[in-house]
């Protein structure tokens, strides 16, 4: 495989170094380890000068594999939106073709995780190596980094964008890289999700959690339940109309994220957080629980599936079965948090026996760190948002842990006392505060290796549009991405911030609202 790959690369900078020159290209002396990349990679080592992406340009890739061609065409479309440029993948005529990216499939041993890959950025040429498509991906997003927002038209007779020459080696420190977003208080169109499904892409997240049912609304079609949606789904926090996804709506999502080599992971909320469930069927309803009604307040743990009910599980053993025939992905989160009118015993009880439902349907149970409480498979993932007691035990169980504290992680805390959006129950999260911490330290005690990765969760009581949502991610997002990814030694707030301060025109470009913290000394033109 390697060897064709290869033969390939050389034939092809062959045919394009034979090509006519238009001119001789004297590029300005350029650092490749000054670029305001995030995450910041591994090593990135500057050669000094640049590759210039204009017309003559194309894009070839592995003839091995046609998930790698789909990369390439990513590339491509990311190009043009970006600069105009039609860049052609892997049907380039010769006469014009005079610079070449190359997308390959490598089978190198230095290429140790799934998502590891390799840059080498020449004058004539770029090289990005990775074993996996995923891999290939991720590199393709540090490529789109390094083209400048303008060309310079001083350098040759047409637009060219100058790239930095130099090598990068690169691979994510964490294997899950996740944000979760709540549709369940309000309801984001397909389209919103699908923007911040691209917003995360960019900055190497490779899933993204959507919590889709909650006191407020269900929003996800159940065939063999109607009423979750008919019902539950009508409402949302502060009276609005709610919505929801039907299952077709539902897989467009995931095959989007999945083009972006981004997982969806499936939140229903149980045994708590059940009122809109229980308010479309009544037989859930635990009757020590609060009376289902329409609720759009923001109040949590009153409400409680029956925990000794076999028709509640026969109901869950539908539910969870649709949906997870839906999601190729490998994990269902089962929620479990807050569940204070649920009997300890009973909601020991009822984890138990939802996990063994969620093995039956081949999928791996993620559930909030209470699930720890009960007898849970070790294959069992806890997600770590307030008590380092429960992480630990987990982690004693064989568990992996999902890092997301509320008091550094939680999107939807307020960054200030005059913050526009979000609550502060967990606190105020200014920008430096979200990013100054460190996942693999953050609760003594807990093993590394027993850390899957870590999540920002983002909860939608105070935000019912794009724009209020970006507000509240954006930028803090873009610091967990490096927190999930690079190197611990490389995470420093005085580094950070500049690279940061950076990220203006992009997202600009993607039409993303951010909160203009005076930390940054942001660079806008």
């Amino acid at each position: 495989m390697i060897k064709k790959s290869i033969l390939l690369f050389v034939a092809v900078i062959c045919m394009a170094a034979c090509q006519t020159k238009k001119e001789e290209i004297n590029f300005p002396k350029t650092d490749l380890a000054s670029a305001p990349l995030i995450p910041k990679p591994i090593k990135t080592i500057p050669t000094g000068s640049a590759f210039g992406l204009d017309i003559g340009t194309a894009i070839y890739t592995s003839t091995t594999s046609p998930e790698f061609e789909k990369v390439g065409q990513f590339l491509s479309e990311s190009i043009k939106s970006k600069t105009g440029l039609d860049i052609a993948v892997n049907t380039s005529s010769e006469d014009k073709l005079e610079r070449l990216i190359y997308i390959n499939q490598s089978d190198s041993v230095d290429l140790e995780s799934p998502e590891a890959y390799q840059l080498y950025i020449k004058k004539d040429s770029i090289l990005l190596n990775a074993k996996t498509a995923t891999g290939a991906f991720r590199g393709v997003q540090t490529l789109r980094q390094l083209i400048p927002e303008k060309s310079n038209d001083t350098l040759a007779d047409r637009p060219i964008w100058v790239i930095p020459s130099g090598k990068i080696i690169d691979a994510p420190k964490y294997g899950y890289r996740s944000s979760m977003l709540d549709v369940a208080r309000h309801f984001f169109t397909v389209d919103e999700v699908k923007k911040y499904i691209d917003a995360l892409a960019y900055y190497k997240f490779n899933t993204l959690h959507l919590h889709l049912s909650d006191d407020q609304g269900w929003r996800i079609e159940i065939k063999s339940w109607p009423k979750l949606t008919e019902v539950g789904g009508a409402s949302e926090v502060g009276g609005g109309q709610g919505g929801f996804y039907t299952q077709e709506e539902y897989k467009d999502l995931v095959a989007y994220a999945a083009e972006r080599h981004i997982t969806i992971v499936p939140e229903i909320d149980m045994p708590g957080h059940t009122n809109s469930a229980s308010l479309s069927y009544p037989f859930l309803h635990y009757a020590g629980a609060e009376t289902p009604r329409v609720r759009t307040d923001m109040k949590v743990g009153y409400s409680s599936f029956d925990a000794k009910k076999d028709t509640v599980y026969s109901f869950l053993d539908d539910v969870i079965g649709e949906i997870a025939s839906i999601t190729p992905g490998p994990y269902f989160h089962i929620g479990g948090d807050e569940s204070h009118v649920t009997k300890k015993n009973d909601y020991i009880l009822f984890v138990e026996k939802v996990g063994k439902l969620v093995q039956k349907h081949n999928k791996r149970m993620i559930g909030w760190d209470e699930i720890a409480q009960a007898d849970i498979d070790p294959n069992s993932v806890v997600q770590l948002w307030n008590s380092a007691e429960n992480a630990l035990k987990a982690a004693e169980n064989g568990s992996k842990i999902i890092i997301s504290p509320a008091k550094k992680a939680y999107l939807d805390m307020k960054y200030d006392s005059i913050s526009e959006y979000g609550l502060n129950w967990a606190g105020y999260i200014p920008v430096d505060v979200g990013y100054q911490w460190n996942p693999e330290t953050y609760v003594d005690g807990l093993p590394k290796e027993n850390i899957l990765g870590i999540e920002a969760p983002l909860w939608s009581e105070t935000i019912s549009n794009s724009t209020e949502l970006e507000y509240l991610a954006f930028p803090r997002l873009i610091g967990y991405a490096e927190l999930g990814w690079s190197p611990s030694e490389h995470l420093d707030w005085d580094d950070y911030k500049n690279r940061l301060a950076a990220q203006v025109p992009n997202l600009e470009s993607m039409q993303i609202n951010y909160y203009p913290t005076k930390l940054v000394d942001w660079k806008k033109e």
